[in-house]
């Protein structure tokens, strides 16, 4: 990943972050429920987001590097790191 992707993808967990603080202010303040989901909602995009970029840097980089590599090993370890991260979404789900 190259300094500004990673600089962005920094800044954009920070704000994160500080929005997961502010859920947090919310339901110790008893905050509406529908109000407190909204910005969870929000908070899931984002990381989505930052999710996103992250894999986009990895493919341009680690995978773009393994697969042009010529040890079999390599480009195995990045096919197999790639379906574990695409199985623990599905999980998720």
């Amino acid at each position: 990943m190259r300094d500004e992707e990673r600089e962005d993808v920094i800044r954009r967990t920070k704000s994160v972050a500080g929005h997961l603080q502010g859920v947090l202010r919310m339901l110790e303040a008893d905050k509406y429920c529908i109000d407190v989901i909204r910005q969870i909602e929000a908070i899931e995009q984002a990381l989505h987001g930052i999710k996103r970029r992250m894999l986009e840097g990895h493919l341009e980089t680690c995978v773009t590097r393994a697969i042009r590599s010529r040890k079999p090993r390599d480009r195995e370890r990045v096919v197999a790191e790639l379906l574990e991260v695409y199985d623990t979404e599905r999980k998720v789900r």
